[in-house]
């Protein structure tokens, strides 16, 4: 394992905010280490939410999947994009008509928001729904074929607002990485002549209602994560402490072309007890 390196930030840390997919599991598989570690923050007392930006399942499936692999955490451990979209939407776009394009159902997690469900007929494209006031888009997969892109950028061209839940451009699968909604989003917001309002990682706005729900101060809390800018360094920028594993979609090649440098660098999240224990006694 290389040495951590050494930052003022971080120093006794009282919280940890930890993402899912890539540090803790792949396809929903836990890590080697990673169950024990999670067991060693609930034992020690050590604060921790999990953030993520994963659209396929709701936080209460998302709780009992990890529950099932031996995660000690509940729905309230949890934080999803969709739920902070959710938020998002009610405050911003009040009454708003959204039409919803994701891979995987989590209207439950869409409290407060009314869904307009989009036409069946094969022609749907051609045939608008001319009330929906934003269309929200959320994980990619097989849903976003032509068609329902199309459908998209023609809602977006009547003056729909575009509400994105993350730009991740890909997530590791147990077959290999997957492009994910930043491969198609930025192709809409030129084509329409719009920019996304993002609500996940990595906007400030995701890690503010992270901290808040722990109830949190920026400069005593980690973020753990696999991607280096929406995880780690958009953490940083907000006054977090950032902390890359290299597991998931940890790329050498995407670590060395970032746009800034991580606070602390693990092999993989079974690193990180090791780690609190030396920043709480001030030698990491």
């Amino acid at each position: 394992m290389e040495p951590v390196s050494r930052s003022d930030r971080g120093e006794d840390a009282r919280a940890v905010l930890i993402d899912i997919d890539g540090v803790l599991t792949v396809s929903w598989e836990p890590l080697p280490g990673a169950v024990a570690a999670v067991e060693w923050l609930r034992a020690s007392g050590v604060p921790f939410a999990l953030v993520t930006n994963t659209t396929s399942r709701t936080r209460a499936s998302i709780a009992g999947r990890l529950a099932e692999a031996g995660f000690p955490v509940a729905e309230n451990d949890i934080l999803t994009a969709p739920a902070v979209t959710a938020a998002h939407l009610r405050e911003h776009h009040p009454r708003a008509r959204c039409l919803l394009l994701n891979a995987g159902d989590i209207r439950d997690d869409l409290t407060g928001v009314t869904l307009v469900d989009a036409p069946d007929a094969p022609d749907a494209p051609a045939g608008l729904d001319p009330d929906v006031d934003v269309v929200v888009i959320g994980g990619a997969g097989p849903q976003f074929g032509y068609d329902a892109l199309n459908r998209v950028f023609r809602h977006l061209r009547l003056g729909a607002r575009l509400v994105a839940m993350h730009r991740n451009l890909y997530w590791r699968t147990a077959d290999g990485l997957d492009l994910d909604t930043g491969a198609f989003l930025p192709g809409l917001e030129r084509a329409a002549g719009v920019e996304a309002e993002i609500t996940g990682k990595p906007s400030a706005a995701f890690f503010a209602a992270a901290l808040s729900h722990l109830g949190a101060d920026p400069s005593r809390t980690l973020m753990v994560g696999d991607d280096i800018e929406s995880d780690v360094l958009a953490a940083q920028r907000v006054g977090v402490t950032g902390v890359l594993v290299k597991t998931g979609k940890y790329l050498p090649e995407t670590h060395r072309a970032a746009s800034g440098t991580p606070d602390h660098v693990l092999d993989s999240f079974a690193d990180l007890p090791d780690l609190l224990e030396r920043l709480a006694t001030g030698s990491g």
